[in-house]
This record gives structure tokens, C-alpha cells and sequence, in this order.
């Protein structure tokens, strides 16, 4: 299993490139960032300087969408890293959250997510696509490769991600909807011809390495939020008959509104209707062990990568502690001299 980072673009961005660095001495795979151009700073600039301090980490939004920046741009962008780089880039997209709601819009239909996948991806392989009436192509772009990864959590937003996207990104870690998620992704892909092996899970959720779990589960409370805002949207779209599991559903009955000045910080204090029971199913906190024994039941269930939102007091801490003591042991070695 890879384990990536997930880190806010909050400014100074040479702590945010240093976060990154450190990650890959750590040996993280992947170093994420939201993208919400407003509450934070422009990722894809903080990403071009990332790749040139680092070796071998990939990069990319967890999640952009299809409303905020043309998608002839936004695959010129990934292809052009890709050139100067090496094909260290991953698009992370959904429909559309905090970046354009705070500009007064709102998410993007599935139909357009699944017609910008289509048209990124072609383009960002240096493959012609049509696009407006015309077959456009990056003709400098032939060695560019982008794989298009779609987050979500609504049956349909699942079956259009087992369809058409190289990886499911699922923002939380509780194995039951793991369980119900990917299986969901992977009928769709079957349905469709196929191999549901194809795509690669990505679980993503704050972890934090500690022994005081009152405290380490207020540090991360925030989240819970955060996927809150997310289902609000499906109990809205399909009420009671929604398929989706009250593992889920069932604790934003409490919840009354969401302040996106405070989207993804600690001190939040509209989550109050978060209760601990849903944040310790949600994140890993706790000690080693407890993270290790989350982390292979996420594995058997197929995850293939477990990214930590890093947006807690203890980011060196929690780095560290991967790096020295899990990472390693999620890494098969063989041994030098039997």
C-alpha cells in the first residue's frame, strides 16, 4: 500500500514545498493538495516548484473540478509539468465544492464531470479530442501521460467513476463504507466491460500518531464536516430512499450549515454535531499499532493508497511516525542472505 500526504495550500508555500520534501524523505508516494483558489494559494504553481526539489514523489488535487478553469487549460497545465517532470502528475476531480461555492456557484452536473474527465485526459495524453465543434490536440504533448482519479460518495457519482476514471478517491477511512464504495466503483466498471482491477483506491483522512485521543480527536473534527458538506447533498437529492449507508448519513442530522471561511482547519467551530464515535471511524488516531491495524484491514478490502490529510498540529510528528515506524512495514522487502 502507498501512503500519500494531503497538505493545504496555506501560505508561506515554501512551508507547504517543505512539507512536500519531507514527505518524500519519509517515503510518501503521493503529495496532494486541495484546490480551492480563493481560501488558499494557486496549487499548480506551488507544484511545478515541489517537482523540481523533489525525485519521485506525484502530485495533484485532491480534488479540482470542471467549473474553475477551462479543461483545455487545465490539461495543458498537467501536461506541461509532465514534460518538464516526467509524468509525476494525478488529477484528482469531482463535481465541485468549497471552490465554487465560494464564489456564489455551485457544483458542476455529473454529466459535465464526466465529459471534462474524457476531454482532460485526451488532451493531457497528447491524444485529439473534440471540443467545441473542432478535433483539438496538445501537438507537443505526445509523451504526457495523466491519469484522471474521480472522488465521490452518491451511487451515481460512484457508477460514473467505475466507468470512466483510472482511480476512486474516497475521503474518509471507515471499512464498512470503504467496503460499499468500492464495491459500487468496481460493479460499474464490470458492468461496463471492464477490469475493476484497473482502477486504484485511494482512501483518504486524517491520521495523527499520538496516545491522547480526546485531544487528537479534536484536532481533526474539522473533517468530519467537511464529508458532512459532501452527503448533506445526497440526503438532499434522495432523502429517505437513499441507498447509501446511514454509516454515512446519520450523523449530519444535527448539522446547521457550513462556514467555508473554516473549510479544513482545526479550529472549526461549526462541527460540533461531529460526535467521536463518527471521527474515530472516519480518521486513524491513536498509536502505531492502532494505525497498522486500520491500515490492513483498508488493505484487504483493495485500497491501494492510504493519503493523510495533514491539517492538524502535529504535521512533523505525524510524518515522522509514518515514515519511521509504518511505511517500512507496508513495504515487502526481501531478505538479503536466507
Amino acid at each position: 500500500m502507498d501512503i500519500g500526504v494531503v497538505l493545504q495550500t496555506t501560505p508561506p508555500a515554501a512551508r507547504v514545498i517543505d512539507l512536500a520534501k519531507r514527505a518524500e524523505t519519509h517515503g510518501f508516494s503521493h503529495v496532494w493538495t486541495f484546490d480551492s483558489h480563493i481560501l488558499w494559494e494557486e496549487p499548480y504553481v506551488i507544484y511545478s516548484q515541489i517537482l523540481a526539489e523533489t525525485r519521485n514523489v506525484v502530485v495533484g488535487p485532491m480534488v479540482t473540478n470542471p467549473a474553475t478553469r477551462d479543461w483545455t487549460v487545465t490539461a495543458s497545465t498537467y501536461a506541461t509539468l509532465n514534460e518538464m517532470f516526467g509524468n509525476r502528475t494525478v488529477c484528482g476531480i469531482g463535481r465541485g465544492d468549497s471552490a465554487v461555492r465560494v464564489t456564489n456557484g455551485k457544483p458542476t452536473t455529473l454529466a459535465t464531470m464526466r465529459e471534462s474527465i474524457h476531454v482532460i485526459r485526451e488532451l493531457a495524453c497528447g491524444r485529439g479530442v473534440d471540443y467545441n465543434g473542432s478535433t483539438i490536440t496538445l501537438p507537443w504533448a505526445a509523451k504526457s501521460e495523466l491519469e484522471m482519479w474521480g472522488a465521490g460518495y452518491g451511487p451515481k457519482a460512484l457508477k460514473l467513476i467505475g466507468e470512466t476514471c483510472d482511480g476512486f478517491i474516497l475521503q474518509l477511512a471507515d471499512p464498512s463504507i470503504v467496503e460499499w464504495t468500492v464495491g459500487a466503483v468496481r460493479a460499474a466498471a464490470t458492468a461496463v466491460g471492464r477490469d475493476p482491477d484497473d482502477i486504484t483506491i485511494c482512501v483518504a483522512a486524517p491520521a495523527y500518531v499520538g496516545e491522547d485521543l480526546p485531544y487528537l480527536r479534536d484536532q481533526v473534527r474539522w473533517f468530519g464536516g467537511m464529508v458532512g458538506n459532501h452527503v448533506a447533498d445526497i440526503v438532499e437529492r434522495y432523502g429517505d430512499e437513499s441507498p447509501v449507508p446511514a454509516a454515512l448519513t446519520e450523523y449530519i442530522k444535527n448539522r446547521q450549515g457550513y462556514d467555508y471561511n473554516q473549510h479544513g482547519s482545526s479550529s472549526s467551530e461549526h462541527v460540533d454535531f461531529v460526535p467521536d464515535e463518527v471521527i474515530d471511524r472516519f480518521c486513524i488516531l491513536g498509536p502505531v499499532e492502532g494505525h497498522m491495524a486500520r491500515l490492513d484491514e483498508l488493505k484487504a478490502l483493495g485500497v491501494d493508497q492510504f493519503a493523510i490529510y495533514l491539517q492538524h498540529d502535529g504535521k512533523d510528528h505525524t510524518l515522522a511516525e509514518y515514515g519511521e515506524k509504518i511505511i517500512p512495514r507496508l513495504t515487502e522487502q526481501e531478505l538479503a542472505k536466507k
